[in-house]
């Protein structure tokens, strides 16, 4: 009964390690020195056994039945790896009288072995091992003994089994968690693995006072490779230049790949800045020689962006994006080429990044993008004859944002096309509440118009459109273009100002004599009015060559049937020069300043009145 109160306990035991995450090794120890107080014997000894390696796991009560163990791996045969084959129980009373494992045999005797009884473990049709019990003296176990081993062993594989899955999901678990944090091409640190190691530096590097570093490397026109060698090329050379980068770095740093033809540098514990350049120009210097991959010769380069951890940078992430708009000013330099962060441009891109989301919201936000209008008026006389109409945007934090800002702005966005047909839309509708109060007939109203707004698909149809739809007759609308229409495409822009002369708009040139060619220009294309840039106008009073170029552009332009407008007019000087000159019309701060549509009624309601220059409601 104290045989089985004993048996009992031992099964307890296991029972409670079947819960817990007991390593192999652990439960094989314990169960061989367990076993040595339940059943009469002298030694116990365990082997897990696997049929295609060595076996992983081997347990002993004392010296001599691990030298035992041993052995039987040693020789390949004895009573461990019989029970093991066979699945079945090896009795072995009397060593001397053994003559199965002739190997082993006579080397257990050498050694002091006289019994040794031998039961499998196993779990189902699984075989795990075996379980060796030792004697030091001869004779056989009883049967309550045989038995009692056997039920060990069983349950011993039970637990051993539930063990070993739990090792298996283990290093399932830590091969998934490895994978996730590198890259599956190059085997780099990925995205994730490099963000957790940069939080870890921008830590130490607040506690340390030294330098955090961000390289960020990305390869000039690696698209070209793919496209001309093909993707297979293009990952042979990321893994050669991944091994060329990691051959730079020192012990300590990290290289990562985050996606693409994009590789991360992390140094730490730097004590000035100078120190990075060393390794920037290693990165230049071994990418210079040309790569080998399946048979072809590969040259690349690369754009190097550098920034600092530092006050304002405590948050990683803002240093790897500013490392990545370095990279970015590497690019816009040329490439080939390693750049520390610059801020003012930074700053100004992300401005400019802001502005553009903000006028995405303009657009449909009532108010901030409105119309001014500039009067033009007769040189000779001052009567208005027509009025340019200006697009304005009132930022709610910036304030006004100057039209060199707005347009270009809303080209990037690929807003123009639709703001752009909001002002003619809105000019056309103004000029009909000024000719209904005013009685205006023949006036006329100017809209600029963009490179990307004219060569816009359905540009003339949509003009058409408008035209219709306000009631306004073509030759009332001016449209106001820049040489850069010409310079884009000519013949594009040629097809689409002919589109426009047969509806009856008129066409103008504006800014005339910035451009390079624009003599060409006024023969080629069916332009109505030469507007003069106001550089010209500011001293044609005093310069003679301001003046003899003015008067040069008025007298090629009446040969050629075209009217001329002085833009830029601020002085009565400027003003009488450019009359003398021929000019036909005026436009600049000496007659009114851009104004929004409601107050164009005082200026209509005094050109009625015939009064003189300059324009009295605005020339205080």
């Amino acid at each position: 009964m104290d045989r089985e109160r004993q048996l009992s306990e031992v099964l307890s035991e296991f029972a409670r390690t079947m819960v817990t995450d007991f390593p192999i090794q652990a439960i094989l120890d314990h169960l061989v020195v367990r076993i040595v107080d339940v059943l009469p014997i002298d030694a116990a000894g365990v082997t897990l056994i696997s049929a295609d390696s060595a076996p992983r796991y081997v347990a002993a009560s004392d010296v001599s039945a691990l030298r035992f163990e041993e052995l039987q791996t040693e020789v390949g045969e004895g009573p461990c790896l019989a029970a093991y084959q066979t699945g079945e129980p090896v009795a072995v009373p009397n060593l001397v009288e053994e003559d199965r494992f002739p190997r082993f045999t006579p080397r257990a005797l050498d050694a002091g072995l006289v019994a040794v009884f031998t039961f499998p473990l196993r779990q189902g049709h699984i075989r795990l091992g075996a379980l060796d019990l030792y004697r030091q003296a001869p004779g056989p176990l009883d049967a309550q003994a045989m038995a009692a081993a056997q039920t060990l062993a069983d349950v011993a594989a039970a637990y051993l089994s539930n063990a070993q899955a739990r090792s298996d999901l283990r290093d399932s678990s830590d091969r998934y968690r490895e994978s996730a944090l590198h890259d599956a091409l190059t085997g780099l640190p990925n995205r994730v693995l490099l963000a957790q190691r940069l939080d870890h530096a921008v830590l130490r590097a607040r506690r340390s006072g030294k330098l955090v570093t961000l390289l960020f490397a990305d390869l000039d026109r690696f698209k070209e490779v793919n496209d001309v060698h093909g993707h297979q090329v293009g990952d042979e050379l990321l893994v050669g230049v991944a091994e060329r980068l990691a051959a730079l770095v020192r012990p300590g740093d990290t290289l990562a790949r985050l996606s693409g033809d994009e590789f991360v540098i992390l140094c730490e514990d730097l004590d000035e800045q100078s120190q990075v350049e060393p390794l920037a120009n290693r990165i230049g210097a071994a990418l210079a020689r040309p790569f080998t991959v399946s048979g072809k010769e590969v040259s690349v380069t690369a754009s190097v962006g550098i920034a600092f951890h530092g006050p304002g940078t405590d948050v990683p992430e803002q240093l790897l994006r500013d490392a990545d708009a370095a990279m970015y000013q590497a690019k816009r330099k040329g490439g080939d080429r390693h750049q520390i962060i610059d801020l003012r441009e930074y700053h100004a891109t992300q401005d400019r990044a802001s502005l553009e989301r903000d006028l995405r919201d303009a657009s449909v936000r009532g108010g901030e993008l409105h119309v001014d209008y500039q009067p033009v008026v007769s040189a000779g006389d001052g009567r208005i004859t027509g009025v340019e109409a200006l697009l304005r945007w009132a930022h709610p934090s910036k304030g006004a944002v100057p039209p060199t800002t707005l347009v270009p702005l809303a080209e990037q966005a690929g807003l123009i096309a639709d703001i752009g047909r909001w002002v003619i839309e809105k000019a056309c509708q103004d000029r009909n509440v000024w000719k209904r109060a005013n009685g205006c007939d023949d006036l006329t109203i100017a809209v600029n118009v963009s490179a990307h707004q004219l060569m816009a698909r359905g540009f003339v149809a949509n003009v058409e459109a408008i035209l219709f739809a306000t009631r306004t007759e073509p030759r009332h609308l001016t449209l106001e273009l820049t040489e850069s229409v010409f310079v884009e495409d000519a013949e594009r822009a040629l097809v689409v100002l002919s589109g426009l002369k047969a509806l009856g708009v008129v066409l103008a040139l504006d800014d005339f004599g910035t451009g390079y060619s624009s003599l060409s220009y006024l023969q080629r294309f069916p332009v109505d009015i030469v507007k003069i840039d106001q550089g010209f106008i500011t001293g044609v009073a005093q310069n003679p060559a301001s003046a003899a170029i003015v008067a040069a552009v008025v007298g090629m332009s009446h040969i050629l049937g075209m009217s001329v407008v002085a833009e830029g007019v601020e002085t009565a000087d400027q003003h009488l020069a450019v009359e003398a000159l021929g000019c036909d019309s005026c436009q600049g701060f000496y007659f009114a300043r851009p104004m929004p549509a409601d107050e164009i009624d005082v200026l209509m309601k005094f050109r009625l009145g015939g009064g003189e220059l300059p324009v009295p409601a605005l020339a205080g």
